[in-house]
């Protein structure tokens, strides 16, 4: 599977991307008020279980950290990402 090496911040587009065979994995975001509210992972139906939607979320919470952002995790596959990584939110 032929994926990019880095996931994009697309800020006018508010998500992460991930291109992968000519298709885009995504994770919508909105940044207001100190925080950036994780909305909404969408991967390709023929992309799942190779652990894009893993690489989505941790671009976004290193962003988050770096930009020194509270993370707000609305979408429930970020929301069970830090169940599984507790540490990862911090």
């Amino acid at each position: 599977m032929a994926t990019s090496d880095e996931v994009a911040d697309n800020r006018s587009a508010h998500r992460f991307e991930l291109p992968v065979e000519g298709q885009t994995a995504f994770l919508e975001y909105n940044r207001h008020d100190g925080s950036m509210v994780l909305v909404h992972t969408e991967v390709p139906e023929k992309l799942r279980g190779h652990k894009i939607g893993e690489r989505l979320v941790a671009a976004a919470l290193a962003a988050a950290h770096n930009e020194g952002l509270r993370v707000v995790a609305v979408c429930p596959y970020v929301r069970a990402y830090l169940k599984k990584h507790p540490d990862a939110g911090r």
